[in-house]
């Protein structure tokens, strides 16, 4: 699978850092309904094995799971978070059609933290991290290896203020010179 390094509404000047999801746990409300449909439907069968028909059912279950799955699936998979070298872009799979776009400054982010929810956490590699900004917090749940995506965002937030700080500096040195 080749890996692109260009996204839509990509600025001429920005470079892409990295690319990251949410857990696949973010998913289990799928695997949820594609499983109690088929062990609910799996039931009649089994107390009237006289009843041929009913047989049926366990098969009706998993088609009526397998909708709900893939729509859970596609909320999954269609949902990102995009860094570059200026912003972070969230894009949010709002049911089948609709899709929600929001973007982060990196030069307005104060502090970044993360959280890894117990045991369960610990074992699935997920967690939350919250990014603070002047206007509020951004928080991201279910991430995949939080502390991996921590510090790559770490990286590229402290090569933004270097970058911002090169750049005013030389505004001043030329309004000095001016």
């Amino acid at each position: 699978m080749a890996y692109t390094t260009t996204f839509n509404g990509q600025r001429d000047d920005e470079t892409l850092l990295f690319v990251f999801r949410r857990h696949i746990i973010a998913m289990r409300k799928g695997f949820y309904m594609l499983l109690v449909p088929l062990a609910v439907l799996s039931i009649p069968p089994l107390i009237w094995q006289d009843t041929l028909e009913l047989f049926l059912l366990p098969l009706g279950g998993l088609a009526i799971g397998l909708v709900g799955f893939v729509y859970h699936f596609v909320l999954w998979r269609y949902t990102y978070y995009i860094v570059t070298d200026q912003r972070i872009r969230q894009v949010t799979q709002k049911k089948f059609f609709g899709v929600d776009v929001v973007e982060l400054s990196l030069a307005k982010v104060q502090n970044i933290s993360y959280n890894i929810p117990g045991l369960s956490g610990e074992l699935f590699h997920f967690g939350t991290i919250v990014i603070r900004t002047f206007v509020g917090d951004l928080v991201i749940r279910n991430v995949d290896h939080p502390e991996r995506v921590y510090n790559q965002l770490q990286d590229a937030v402290n090569r933004a203020e270097l970058t911002q700080g090169v750049e005013d500096e030389i505004v001043s040195q030329q309004k000095v010179v001016a």
